[in-house]
């Protein structure tokens, strides 16, 4: 394998998002050309080789997603991935999106000290929060969902109990660091 192509395996696999050939070569700082080669490349050896991820794409954008020929196993851990109990971690993030949201994966890892792709990811798919893309900043930003606020039994976020003063970041971080004292 190149060195190219160990970059844009790399970068797929970090990125848990489509990846334009645009970014990818100014990620990697080479011609899009021969960006575009290594990925047609990449995709062939996944096919040939029976590996468990393909590469998907569309619109000259690119993803790494899991091979069709799993979808049943893949169906049957998210599942039971969804409907498992809530860890600490999980509720922490959940409450900082809650009382913070939007907020940008950068600020939550920020804020809770650790990285959060994992909770965010299983938060999506429980359909707690939501992401929206700010095409300005080129970042996504997570918001909790109407099925979360209903789940509450509140019209707004806004209710939520002491919305207003934990609404602003430092007493956040100060309720957070109570309740991690409390566990």
């Amino acid at each position: 394998m190149s060195s190219l192509s160990s970059q844009l395996e790399s970068l797929l696999l970090v990125a848990n998002k489509p990846l334009s050939l645009k970014e990818l070569s100014a990620a990697t700082g080479i011609k899009a050309a021969a960006v575009e080669e290594a990925l047609l490349a990449l995709s062939r050896e996944y096919e040939e080789s029976g590996r468990g991820w393909r590469l998907a794409s569309a619109a000259n954008n690119y993803q790494l997603v899991s091979a069709p020929d799993n979808s049943d196993l893949i169906k049957a851990f998210l599942k039971a991935e969804t409907s498992g109990e809530w860890s600490q971690p999980s509720l922490e993030a959940l409450t900082i999106i809650a009382y913070r949201g939007p907020v940008s994966k950068m600020e939550l890892d920020r804020i809770r000290g650790v990285n959060c792709s994992l909770i965010i990811r299983n938060l999506l798919l429980r359909g707690l929060i939501e992401e929206e893309f700010d095409k300005k900043k080129n970042e996504n930003y997570y918001q909790v969902t109407l099925d979360f606020i209903r789940f509450l039994g509140l019209n707004n976020v806004t209710e939520l109990p002491d919305y207003e003063r934990l609404h602003q970041p430092e007493e956040l971080k100060a309720f957070l660091a109570e309740s991690e004292k409390a566990c």
